[in-house]
């Protein structure tokens, strides 16, 4: 099997292992003074966050997972507010050519993570949500098809 990984530059590292360890109901397995690796299997993922003096800004468009009905973007939302991040809602919106049911939150150095359910294929790019605004790279962790292809 084969696992993406992506590496994200923190300021905080304990702030950021608190946060990711509650967007992904998981704890790392392995931390040290600079560093902290989450290794996922739903989706398939080795998140490492790497502590950086200084980040400037969201070097990303957005990190974000697809799941598979609207009842689980509101399972994780709940899930999420319920340990203390608040989730951004937008349902029922049209980005990337497609209507959609997500929620957003946001980590401690800005990193926007979105939680998206696709309900269906539009022809036009219609932007009514935070997905597809003017943001240098997007990239998308998924546990199943993209939202923009």
């Amino acid at each position: 099997m084969m696992k993406m990984h992506v590496g994200v530059n923190v300021t905080d590292l304990e702030k950021s292992i608190q946060f990711y360890k509650k967007v992904f109901n998981s704890d790392p397995v392995k931390v040290k003074p600079d560093y902290a690796k989450f290794l996922l299997d739903d989706p398939a993922l080795n998140f490492t966050l790497n502590l950086k003096d200084k980040v400037s800004g969201n070097q990303v468009g957005h990190f974000g997972f697809q799941v598979e009905n609207q009842e689980e973007v509101l399972l994780h939302k709940d899930r999420l507010e319920k340990l203390g991040s608040f989730a951004r809602e937008e349902m029922d919106v049209t980005c990337c050519y497609a209507t959609q049911d997500k929620f957003w939150v946001t980590d401690p150095d800005g990193n926007e993570w979105e939680f998206f359910y696709t309900k269906g294929d539009v022809e036009n790019m219609k932007t009514e949500s935070s997905c597809c605004t003017t943001q240098p790279i997007k990239v998308e962790i998924k546990a199943s098809s993209s939202c923009c292809s």
